[in-house]
């Protein structure tokens, strides 16, 4: 057939490039193109043989492909090799996105040849400047599944800087373009926060596995869109109507999902790889006559039906806004919360005692408006719950704007689950003012913790909503938290229910951050307060240095990383894992000391001791090793590394784009945050050297027995103990399987006691209960002291009496302090041994009461999971038979 004759329409005109305002864009979890969302809704395209024009057919077999295509509700085409002109403006006639793939020899060692480099980035760099400006072009491939053994001979980080380069030259080509690399799960450990999106290819025909993954993918993508670039099934293995059945379930989990689109692979069962037709596969949603197959009207329903099913019963939510003075975001807010894409919502807007006209404001938009006194933020908070009407509410604050399908998302995932609550995430909007910018890149701002891939420990209030039920079961929020901190304490009192909280990454909402340095640095010092109100009422959710022990990941902004950040990549054995993943093991105390803010008073010490020279300069010459030069020392080595981490927190977080201007700010604020967050901390009662309880006695080891007549087990009346001291302690602390001791009890950061336990049984239920009680100092404070108490001698024998009595005096101090919390944490273990021949009953109906509480919510009960944690950070494995059934 001879070949129609088409000429070629180039892109560039005497007017220059189409307007690049055509072209879609990254906002968020999303892509948007001419003021809408724009869903990625693609099948592949390619490659083919050498029959047709280069490595695409017929210019009249392409037009009718895009002409079927676009029928079907496709708006993207994605290309394995860089399409020709003609090929793009065929696309853009017909409503077609491209996107464009580079193709390099990323099967070899790559890295291994300087020139085979070069000649990588300037492929890339001319297939970028062949299409550059051309509005059908969605965004650039700079490769597509680097394999695996490839990956690990290099390196991970060798890869991810090369791929950085690739990036770097694809922009400077077309900087308008949005530029993507496609991943694999064989390789998702590669960490490319540079990208404009995040793309994968994932082929799991199961659903549960499928949305299991596809909520891993978004935590891996963070911040960014993730598109499925590859998903199907081969039709020849599993038949056409088994094809088009998977299909509907992997499209229609990949945007419930929230991904920002999925691409079909693949258009035609006609594929061509390395010289070679492909003839004993059929991915494609038609054969390779065009005959339609099932799977192409499953992906025309599917597309035309996104991101939810329309026959889905959405329930009915209340949307609160708590607003005190927030004239200057309040309108934006509720232009947003007014188009909002819900069939079933109220907006409820409580001003707690505005004084700015915000109430002024509110009565222009279709909401109910209360007006209270200004008691604080939990309680403006509780007067919204009061009156609204739908089952679930859902709290946005005043400075928030939530994006269109914000509630759709929120419900679907209280639809599918039992969580009692759901949260998503809140991203900074770009272009808000360059100290907004940066304070969105510095640590301290309001972010989620998850304890797997779909469920968190805590969601921030910007952004959470409630089972009206639920809320109103645990009493609302608590009204001590006037500014902050009421989101944290909500949370632990749901999972005090034995509750879930969920977590929904497309449910976003747009954060305004404050827009000067004194705004921002007056919010991390409320937020010290609140820590310090939380610590009091929650003393077991925080460790010994006075900060919260997460069970979960804590997501959110480019913080510092703790000093000597260890990973490692499990590649499976000859690296022949296909899900290999990447491992963070905890970091110790010692090396997130610098990113704490007690890190600040440890500076603070050091340069009270290295300016005090004048005052201890005689003793220089008697002392071999002056302590003071030594400070000095030590005083400049903590100075430069506070300074070296902010300054490349500060990088990473720009990189690769910012100026020096925004790095230098930035990294101003990474100095400066966790003084204003110790402020706060110091002037409400968090500090290092607190003690929780009244009663003391003599630090001293002690024994004893206590007669039960009520028989239990040795975990069950462990399990009463941590109970009885829990609500009332700093921290209670179970002993390993390689510990003598069962309990340790803190009464502060410097001193706790132990508990040893024994059970000795007497017949008809009675048994002996023996104990020992010992204090515990703090091994590092203990050296400490022992240190001054050394120098304290050496200065005595140097005939420096002044300074040694200063310095026996400062560890004299310390001594007393460490053996006050010791002797307070004794009484209460001794009077929670003791309470045990007592409150036998007690305890029981106490249980009792709980789980019937627990009864009457028994819809919100969690279902078995489909993955567990496996003790290691971000790794997930199928859970059990056994442990379904538990």
């Amino acid at each position: 057939m001879a070949e129609a004759v088409r000429p070629t329409r180039p892109h560039l005109t005497e007017q220059g490039p189409f307007p690049a305002s055509c072209r879609p864009h990254v906002e968020g979890k999303f892509l948007w193109r001419g003021g809408e969302k724009f869903y990625v809704r693609g099948v592949t395209y390619g490659p083919f043989g050498s029959s047709g024009r280069g490595e695409f057919p017929e210019v009249v077999v392409v037009e009718r492909d895009f002409e079927l295509i676009a029928a079907n509700g496709v708006n993207t085409i994605r290309t394995y090799t860089v399409p020709p002109d003609w090929l793009l403006d065929l696309a853009h006639e017909h409503g077609l996105c491209v996107m464009v793939g580079v193709p390099w020899e990323q099967h070899v060692a790559f890295l291994s040849e300087r020139g085979r480099v070069r000649s990588i980035e300037d492929r890339v760099r001319a297939g970028v400047r062949a299409c550059a400006g051309h509005p059908a072009v969605l965004c650039y491939a700079i490769g597509n599944e680097i394999p695996a053994p490839i990956v690990r001979w290099h390196g991970r980080r060798r890869v991810e800087r090369f791929l950085e380069h690739l990036y770097v030259a694809a922009k400077r080509e077309d900087p308008t373009a949005l530029v993507t690399y496609v991943n694999y799960p064989t390789t998702e450990y590669l960490r490319l926060p540079f990208l404009d999106l995040v793309g994968f290819n994932v082929y799991l025909e199961a659903e549960e596995l499928l949305n299991a993954y596809v909520a891993r993918l978004q935590n891996i993508a963070g911040e960014l869109p993730l598109v499925l670039a590859e998903i199907g099934l081969d039709s020849r293995r599993h038949g056409r109507e088994r094809q088009a059945t998977a299909l509907g379930r992997q499209l229609r989990t990949a945007f419930a999902g929230g991904c920002a689109g999925a691409v079909v692979f693949s258009w035609t069962d006609e594929w061509h790889r390395g010289g070679h037709d492909i003839e004993d596969w059929d991915f494609g949603l038609v054969d390779r006559r065009r005959e339609p197959k099932p799977a192409l009207e499953i992906a025309r329903e599917t597309f035309t039906d996104i991101p939810f099913r329309s026959d889905l019963d959405w329930p009915r939510i209340s949307v609160v806004v708590c607003t005190h003075n927030g004239a200057s975001t309040l309108p934006d807010c509720l232009e947003g919360v007014a188009e909002l894409d819900y069939p079933d919502f109220e907006c409820i807007v409580v001003d707690d005692g505005s004084t700015d006209g915000s109430a002024e404001i509110a009565e222009r938009f279709d909401v109910c408006l209360v007006r209270t006194p200004n008691d604080g933020l939990a309680n403006a908070r509780n007067r919204g719950l009061s009156i609204a009407t739908g089952e679930i509410v859902a709290y946005l604050d005043d400075d928030a704007r939530p994006d269109p399908q914000w509630l759709r998302y929120l419900a679907a995932t209280f639809i599918e689950t039992p969580h009692a609550a759901v949260g998503g995430p809140n991203l900074a909007p770009e272009g808000d003012g360059l100290i907004a910018d940066c304070v969105a890149r510095a640590p301290g701002g309001p972010t989620h913790v998850l304890v797997s891939d779909r469920e968190a420990e805590h969601i921030p209030g910007c952004n959470m909503a409630f089972r009206r039920q639920a809320l109103e079961e645990i009493g609302g929020f608590d009204p001590q938290f006037r500014v902050a901190g009421d989101d944290v304490d909500v949370c632990w009192r749901l999972h005090e229910r034995g509750w879930t909280i969920g977590f929904s990454p497309a449910a976003v909402v747009w954060h305004r951050r404050r827009r000067s340095v004194r705004a921002y640095l007056k919010q991390q010092m409320g937020y010290g307060k609140a820590e310090a109100l939380l610590e009091r009422k929650w003393p077991k959710k925080y460790n010994r240095s006075g900060h919260p022990s997460w069970a979960g990941r804590v997501y959110g902004g480019p913080y510092a990383k703790p000093i000597g950040r260890r990973w490692r990549v499990y590649y499976g054995t000859w690296g022949s894992s296909l899900f290999q993943s990447l491992y963070e093991r905890v970091p110790s105390t010692l090396a997130s000391l610098p990113l704490m803010p007690e890190w600040y008073l440890v500076i603070a010490v050091l340069a009270a001791l290295a300016v005090s020279e004048t005052l201890l300069g005689p003793i220089l010459v008697a002392i071999p090793a002056s302590p003071i030069q030594l400070a000095a020392a030590l005083l400049i080595v903590a100075f430069l590394l506070t300074v070296f981490l902010a300054a490349t927190s500060a990088r990473a977080a720009w990189k690769p784009n910012g100026d020096l201007g925004r790095w230098a700010l930035t990294a101003v604020l990474f100095l400066g945050q966790p003084i204003a967050r110790l402020s706060g901390r110091l002037r409400h009662g968090l500090t290092p050297w607190r003690r929780r309880g009244s009663r003391i006695s003599v630090p001293w080891p002690r024994a004893g027995a206590v007669w039960c007549d009520g028989w239990r087990s040795s975990s069950d009346r462990l399990t009463a103990l941590e109970a009885e001291l829990r609500p009332n302690s700093t921290g209670v602390l179970r002993g390993g399987e390689f510990d003598r001791w069962d309990l340790q009890l803190r009464a502060g950061s410097l001193g706790a006691a132990r508990l040893q336990l024994a059970v000795e049984e007497h017949g008809d239920g009675h048994q002996l209960l023996r104990y020992r009680i010992w204090p515990k100092p703090s091994q590092g404070l203990s050296i400490v002291i022992v240190a001054l108490a050394v120098l304290a001698a050496i200065l005595a024998g140097a005939g420096r009496g002044a300074l040694a009595i200063s310095f026996a005096i400062v560890g004299a101090l310390l001594a007393m302090r460490v053996l006050h919390e010791c002797a307070a944490a004794q009484p209460p273990l001794f009077a929670a041994v003791e309470a045990q021949s007592a409150v036998q009953d007690e305890i029981d109906g106490a249980l009792l009461a709980r789980a019937s509480a627990a009864a009457r919510l028994a819809a919100l009960e969690p279902a078995p999971p489909l993955f567990h944690r496996t003790g290691q950070e971000g790794s997930l494995a199928p859970a059990t038979e056994s442990e379904d059934r538990a």
